[in-house]
């Protein structure tokens, strides 16, 4: 088992991060609850739950949080847990009853994790957004783009699962590191408009050097400067290109067969445009494979651009299992390692981790209250 056997959690079923959270937190060892409501809720319906990668890993309980009998369910499990992660909008939890005063009173030591767009205070705390909109205002979302078009969304792979999932992680982790010395729980309220800006924190500061301008693809990692960009291949494919070391620089060129007349202008924007034209020019003349295999093993830092279903069959991600097949689906394989306590996937989306309910009576339920669940099909 994982690094956090042992601990319980219980996640309120959402979208975006709340779900990505459980999944990690699961892989690691925790034993995760997931709370959902009737069969008709969104969330559960949006998407196929048996393909639903980022819901693995559960144990699901159904309650609907309107009744009495099951509201005194959540409060039990939360009782017996050490962590809790929502995301719903902020004064929700506390409509409900379930606010993080009434829950903390109840266990102390609990670490209740709270994930929203813009925070559980300000302005725009109640405003509806979602990834790209969090983006905007961190600053991000202006610097990713080509310089002839607008701002490119990056997927939702930056608000809603770097600087919202894993800063949450980061903040459950510490939260729960510092419980077990004092003995007292807290709130973390992680916010992807504050996690967006935190990682944009080195960009920041390359500005305040002077060595970041705030026009897109007119800076060295942005798709400005010749020797961190993508490039076209013969076939259509494209390559990723990035050697920003000069002695990694040079192994580039001579693997391309382009010349530069001043090795030392790197480095210099006004030499960037030109050098990027024979660059492209170059790369057009093989196959994206050919390139690949030109450049196999060296530090020229050449790689290819591979689609969803190239990617998990690269020699690389095989050889580390990046990609595994669990239960007929092809999915990302727990990250990161552990030497001696490994990660590992406990069940496949949509079905609860197979084992006995016995489970139920280390949260503290009798035998007959598990039967009470087992017929009302609530587990």
């Amino acid at each position: 088992m994982g690094p956090l056997q042992g601990i319980k959690v219980v996640e309120f079923a959402g979208l975006g991060p709340v779900p990505f959270s459980g999944m990690v937190l699961s892989d690691l060892g925790a034993e995760v609850v997931q709370i959902n409501r009737e069969a008709n809720a969104p969330e559960i319906n949006l998407f196929a739950p048996e393909k639903n990668i980022p819901n693995r890993g559960r144990r699901i309980v159904r309650l609907d949080l309107k009744a009495s009998a099951d509201m005194a369910t959540a409060l039990r499990l939360i009782e017996r847990a050490d962590m809790l992660i929502e995301g719903f909008r902020p004064g929700v939890m506390e409509r409900l009853g379930l606010g993080p005063e009434l829950c903390l009173a109840r266990n102390p030591r609990l670490v209740y994790g709270r994930m929203t767009g813009w925070g559980q205070t300000g302005p725009l705390a109640q405003t509806a957004g979602h990834d790209i909109n969090y983006l905007a205002l961190s600053g991000a979302l202006h610097a990713i783009g080509r310089a002839d078009g607008g701002p490119t969304p990056p997927l939702n792979l930056i608000a809603d699962y770097g600087g919202g999932a894993m800063l949450l992680l980061v903040g459950l982790l510490a939260a729960l590191l510092e419980a077990g010395k004092s003995g007292q729980g807290q709130v973390v309220d992680a916010a992807m408009s504050d996690g967006s800006a935190l990682l944009m924190a080195a960009i920041y500061s390359l500005k305040a050097m002077g060595y970041w301008s705030d026009r897109r693809e007119s800076n060295f990692l942005d798709g400005g400067a010749h020797f961190y960009d993508t490039y076209q291949c013969a076939d259509g494919k494209w390559l990723a290109v990035g050697p920003i070391e000069p002695h990694f620089y040079r192994i580039l060129l001579e693997g391309c067969g382009v010349t530069d007349p001043d090795p030392r202008q790197q480095w210099h924007p006004k030499s960037w445009p030109t050098m990027k034209e024979r660059l492209r020019a170059a790369l057009r003349t093989k196959n994206r494979d050919e390139w690949c295999a030109l450049f196999e093993g060296s530090d020229a830092c050449v790689t290819p651009v591979l689609g969803l279903e190239e990617a998990p069959t690269h020699p690389h991600n095989q050889a580390r299992q990046t990609f595994v097949e669990h239960a007929g689906l092809v999915q990302p394989a727990p990250a990161p390692r552990f030497s001696r306590t490994p990660a590992e996937i406990r069940s496949a989306p949509g079905s609860p981790v197979s084992s006995s309910n016995d489970w139920l009576t280390e949260w503290g339920f009798s035998d007959i209250e598990i039967a009470q669940f087992v017929s009302a099909g609530t587990l």
